[in-house]
């Protein structure tokens, strides 16, 4: 995330700010550079007398401003992040003093120049009307970290491992969101564990990945939509069926989700005056690896279909969920790739 490197690659400049305020839904670049900062700051020797890290639930503002206000010892600065920062919410906004006691905008209005102030403020964003907001990107770093769309993070972990030293096919990619979604901090886990064991400059393919990680390269929902892309029927019946007998591993619930933005991407498809490959890639935000699977998809699925297949869709999502009777999810599956294939 450009952002990301930029406050970092400031820090390493020596282009410190007294406050970073970090704020946000994705706790994985909050984490990316609160760690930073507690790790390479400071000496290891300055460390022990001017680095302090705090819990929000376990501290109030009055505290946090009067250990910001010390002067750091034998030491050009001191550190202090506050985790779980967003604890303190009920506080942080405060404009008035309660009782005597201080508040964050009085501090940071006129911040101590020597002391670095993190706040990690996970899951949750300040309101950029508010005052202090505005104050604290005056006189500091004020980030918001949002969740990458899960199309964007295929490029996300191509990225983070060819900084690594690593590669990965787009396949193995879209296996890993697959199974983990758009939590970083699940994938950087995956990720990391992969590095340890393959050496330096390996591929990781989707053999890779299911041998270390356990998740299937041929019976998972990227093969199942690929099957009925292609409408090989046979193919498609050995994933629902292995579905049914794995049903924790595979909620129909996914695979629900999944199918459904197969579809809707294929009615845009047809949708589309220019078909080039550039524009597919372009409007349907897909690795241009998978182009010629929704050209064959949509070969095989004309307008009409993929409009009925979409109300197939969610008649099935409905009973998913109970509407309608109950239906084991693996006869509930099995039903509807008979409808979508017939």
């Amino acid at each position: 995330m450009n952002e990301v490197n930029q406050i970092i690659g400031s820090i390493k400049k020596g282009q410190i700010k007294p406050i970073y305020f970090l704020m946000g839904d994705e706790a994985y670049f909050i984490d990316q550079i609160s760690n930073y900062i507690e790790k390479n700051v400071l000496s290891e020797e300055e460390k022990g007398f001017n680095q302090m890290t705090l819990y929000g639930r376990d501290t109030n503002i009055e505290e946090i401003v009067s250990h910001s206000r010390r002067y750091p010892m034998m030491a050009e600065r001191q550190v202090i992040i506050i985790k779980e920062a967003q604890d303190l919410s009920r506080t942080i906004n405060a404009a008035e003093p309660d009782k005597g006691k201080s508040t964050l905008l009085e501090y940071v209005e006129n911040p101590q120049p020597t002391t670095l102030l993190v706040f990690c403020y996970k899951y949750k964003s300040l309101d950029k009307r508010k005052k202090i907001t505005k104050v604290i990107q005056k006189s500091g770093v004020l980030f918001e970290s949002k969740k990458l769309y899960e199309d964007k993070i295929p490029k996300w972990i191509e990225s983070f491992l060819k900084d690594e030293g690593f590669g990965i096919s787009p396949k193995a990619a879209e296996m890993l969101v697959e199974f983990l979604g758009n939590d970083l901090g699940k994938i950087t886990n995956e990720l990391e564990k992969l590095q340890l064991i393959c050496p330096k400059g390996t591929q990781i393919t989707p053999e890779i990945i299911e041998e270390n990680i356990g998740i299937s390269k041929d019976f998972n929902n990227f093969e199942l939509r690929k099957a009925i892309g292609e409408k090989n029927v046979v193919k498609a019946h050995r994933i629902v069926n292995y579905f049914a007998q794995n049903p924790k591993e595979n909620p129909v619930v996914v695979t629900m989700a999944l199918l459904f933005g197969l579809f809707t991407q294929l009615l845009q498809y047809h949708s589309l005056n220019d078909k080039s490959r550039d524009n597919i890639v372009r409007a349907l935000k897909i690795n241009a690896y998978f182009a010629n699977d929704y050209v064959t998809a949509a070969r095989n699925y004309p307008m009409k279909k993929v409009s009925q297949v979409i109300g197939l869709i969610r008649e099935a999502d409905l009973k998913s969920k109970g509407v309608g009777g109950n239906i084991s999810q693996g006869d509930l599956l099995k039903e509807l790739l008979v409808k979508i294939m017939t």
